[in-house]
């Protein structure tokens, strides 16, 4: 399978740009992951309308809630790799948009039952767990090798960015919802069409005929435990590929930890409580403007430790966040921590796509997803209480420290290899 960008050399964003099937995948990836955190803002803001069960007090239910929404990245993040290895890559991204899109409908129409929305909870976040493979894994058909470094640039900004944004812009959009399509059904609505835009999207991408199996390997004899294996035994085998997904879970660890974190930096600023986007926010420009320099001048760049230089920016920046008492300075090191961050997102990804044939791309996409949700969710458990417990200046030190000793040990370990393939 050739990608579909033109014949003629053209590197960087501008051949991303023409390329109509990325663009498309884009903005499905766009949709859905927008749809994803607006929908958990959503569920938090409905459990207003849900009279608690016998027995069960209100505080319990968001913790119940909260554990319907995240259980399906651990249990099921290798899962949607699977599928994506035996099943159309396009079938699984519209499908899973599509009955998302339906999901939401049940919630807004069915009688208010917490059991049922639990349910329907689950089913929403089980699904976004085969998506996200389903997308990795599209992008080595539809972008040529040498873009790789640009698509994986998009890819990680827009996933990053949806976090940080997705959660900011959620409770206004849903607001607005409720005033102008009603108090009853808007909300649900609005996250329905964001799965519904995304599964459009994606259906009009061209990705040629896919996943020729042979008789052994027919969907009919599936065992997702021995795919499991075999990719878990994959990425152990190749080190290459283990150190970088190693490295994207300590970045995502550190990202987790500073959502925690940024609130009580928000009240050490002067800021509200609720600013505390505003550190994220910067974070994010800052892993928009990294990832256009890879984008656009990756192909220059080669030969140099980009990951290496990542954790040190961010190691720096966690440190001297605990002697800053200026705003402004304060925000320009949030979007400095961006830039290292992209630093090392945007090789890492990209290399796990190189070093990765197609018929493991599932495997391999869907255990890394299994393991970012997991770096995700544990962060934002521990983040609190040892802050507590130890103070937010020793907490940041600490992570200074961790971030610089994985950066330096990652590098040390990989760097007669890994200067040839980023």
């Amino acid at each position: 399978m050739f990608p579909t960008e033109p014949a003629a050399v053209n590197n960087g964003f501008s051949a991303l740009l023409k390329n109509r099937g990325f663009m498309l995948l884009w903005i499905g990836q766009l949709f859905s992951q927008l749809g994803d955190k607006i929908f958990f803002v959503l569920m938090v803001a409905l459990l207003e309308n849900y009279q608690p069960p016998t027995g069960l007090a209100q505080n319990s239910m968001y913790s119940i809630l909260m554990l319907a929404f995240t259980l399906p990245a651990i249990l099921f993040g290798s899962a949607g790799g699977i599928f994506v290895d035996r099943f159309s890559k396009k079938l699984v991204l519209t499908v899973s948009n599509y009955i998302q899109t339906v999901l939401m409908l049940f919630i807004a129409f069915l009688p208010r039952d917490f059991f049922m929305l639990l349910l329907l909870t689950f089913g929403v976040s089980t699904l976004a767990q085969f998506f996200t493979p389903a997308q990795q894994a599209a992008i080595p058909v539809l972008v040529r090798r040498e873009n790789f470094m640009a698509a994986n640039a998009v890819y990680s900004t827009t996933m990053m960015g949806s976090l940080i944004v997705g959660f900011a812009i959620g409770e206004p959009i849903l607001t607005l919802a409720k005033d102008w399509l009603g108090a009853r059904y808007g909300q649900e609505i609005v996250v329905g069409v964001l799965y519904l835009l995304s599964g459009l999207a994606v259906q009009l991408v061209n990705l040629g005929p896919e996943n020729e199996l042979s008789p052994r390997e027919s969907p009919t004899l599936i065992n997702p435990w021995a795919d499991f294996k075999a990719g878990l035994g994959y990425i152990t085998k190749n080190p290459l590929i283990l150190n970088a997904m190693l490295q994207l879970t300590t970045l995502y660890c550190v990202f987790a930890a500073l959502m925690v974190l940024t609130i009580r930096l928000a009240a050490d600023f002067g800021l509200k409580d609720k600013q505390f986007g505003f550190f994220l926010a910067a974070a994010g420009v800052g892993m928009v403007f990294g990832a256009a320099i890879l984008g656009h001048w990756g192909d220059k760049l080669h030969h140099k430790p980009l990951p290496l230089m990542g954790f040190l920016i961010m190691s720096l920046v966690l440190g001297v966040f605990t002697f800053t008492h200026n705003l402004i300075l304060a925000l320009g090191l949030s979007a400095f921590l961006g830039v290292g961050a992209a630093l090392i997102g945007v090789p890492m990804q990209t290399l796990i796509q190189q070093r990765t044939p197609p018929t493991m791309h599932g495997k391999v996409f869907g255990f890394q997803n299994h393991i970012v949700n997991i770096a995700l969710s544990a962060p934002l458990a521990i983040t609190g209480p040892l802050t507590d417990m130890l103070g937010l200046r020793i907490v940041l030190v600490a992570m200074s420290i961790i971030v610089a000793g994985v950066g330096i040990w990652a590098w040390k370990n990989t760097r007669g290899v890994l200067q040839d393939v980023i």
